[in-house]
């Protein structure tokens, strides 16, 4: 065994990932302390609830009810904040340990999209560092590979399904035929969704892991602002039956990617071909794609939420600080990182999937496809759906590659006719 003092660490939130990290720690800690080269030790704890059964034997640990307090009198080498939220107390907690010159390690996807470059600064200001695996993608180690195994890397894009929520809807809503609210409904049952949905189905939280992504690929500051946000509550089971038809599946997808005007980032329900990988990863499951070069493209799949996986995250990253690693938060110095040119949704490039609630009446097929060649919008196919007897029908058409902005004036056009009933809906098409 090794000689090195212990790796002291201290712990604000034991709720499901907080307790499940303490109870492997102080469980297998000689393994642990094997598998690393250095013993581990639970100093100090933090959280709401001091008597709370967690599993774990708390004997011998300094308890804190203020976690900003036990950042900064705690006899610990490590901070572990799983606190979560954008401000204080996590805000203030971490900021203290990081003055101290602490190691940090966090889950908080939301505070670091919104204050990541400052705390990147402080930390390395003092000699400290921010560790996150647990923030993007859960079980998933993709910010490490991200960092560290593809800095040699031009990486060129970063996509993929990073919301469990989501794609646990999607998924049942595809399988089932059922509609959006009965999904969410058995996802909050089963506990993939909170009571308020919002955050997950309205794309926010793939959002914040996206930002984090982005400037570990890109080399940017944390900028979840510059980021089209769009979410999944306006898929129906018919959008869902014709993409099936199509050769395509509908996800949740963040994808940012290098173009000729900037860093282009973006969430929003996609068609993504049945042959696609990221077409494959069903339930809760999460998965990201990195193309770059030299390496070509790697795709990683995993749990993306749950105590278990974030408590792995977690787990692998003490082990990296206990074996020495260092260096940048976001793979560079923070001072490096640079405004990201924003490329505008406006001039995204790409086929389109449109769905139409169409009157039925004389003419108005034949409005609706010369309005599109007007624009100067090519269609792959257009199809209509329903019976003849209805008042109303389904015309979807699927484009070639056009832009945003053509293809929102198009379908504005459209509307002004008179022809439709109800709102269009638009889906990007992702072929590669």
């Amino acid at each position: 065994m090794t000689s090195l003092a212990p790796l002291r660490l201290a712990i604000a939130g034991l709720g499901t990932v907080g307790s499940t990290v303490a109870l492997g720690l102080t469980r297998d800690g000689e393994a642990f302390a094997r598998r690393t080269g250095r013993p581990v030790a639970l100093v100090a704890l933090s959280a709401r609830s001091k008597h709370k059964d967690r599993g774990f034997d708390a004997g011998g640990m300094a308890w804190f009810d203020d976690p900003v307090r036990m950042a900064a009198e705690a006899k610990a080498d490590v901070f572990i904040e799983l606190m979560g939220g954008s401000g204080d107390p996590a805000k203030a907690a971490v900021e203290t340990a990081l003055r101290r010159g602490m190691q940090v390690i966090t889950a908080n996807k939301a505070l670091l999209a919104a204050h990541g470059q400052a705390l990147a600064l402080l930390a390395e200001k003092n000699g400290a560092s921010i560790r996150f695996e647990a923030a993007a993608a859960g079980g998933i180690p993709v910010v490490k590979a991200l960092r560290e195994a593809m800095a040699g890397n031009d990486i060129r894009r970063v996509s993929g399904i990073m919301n469990g929520t989501c794609n646990y809807i999607l998924s049942r809503m595809e399988a089932e035929g059922l509609s959006f609210t009965d999904c969410l409904k058995a996802a909050q049952e089963l506990g993939y969704a909170e009571a308020d949905p919002t955050f997950d189905v309205e794309g926010c939280d793939t959002a914040h892991k996206l930002a984090l992504l982005t400037s570990l690929a890109f080399g940017t500051e944390v900028d979840a602002d510059s980021i089209y946000v769009e979410g999944i509550s306006n898929v129906t089971p018919l959008d869902l039956r014709m993409a099936d038809e199509l050769g395509f599946r509908i996800k949740l997808l963040g994808v940012a990617e290098r173009t000729a005007q900037g860093i282009e980032q973006r969430v929003h329900p996609t068609m993504v071909p049945k042959t696609a990988q990221l077409a494959q990863v069903m339930g809760v499951l999460n998965a990201v794609s990195v193309v770059a070069e030299p390496v070509g493209e790697l795709t990683f799949v995993g749990p993306g939420a749950g105590g278990g996986a974030t408590a792995s995250a977690v787990l692998a990253d003490i082990a990296d600080i206990a074996r020495g690693a260092a260096g940048p938060v976001f793979g560079r110095p923070a001072e490096t990182l640079g405004k990201p040119a924003k490329a505008p949704m406006q001039r995204h490039e790409g086929g389109y999937y449109v769905r139409l609630t169409a009157l039925d009446k004389r003419g108005v097929f034949a409005a609706i496809a010369g309005t599109m060649a007007e624009h100067g919008i090519s269609l792959e196919s257009i199809i209509q759906k329903g019976s003849p007897r209805q008042s109303t029908v389904p015309i979807v058409l699927m484009t070639h590659a056009t832009t945003e902005h053509l293809i929102r004036a198009a379908v504005a056009a459209i509307a002004e006719k008179g022809v439709l009933d109800g709102p269009p809906q638009v889906i990007r098409i992702e072929r590669a």
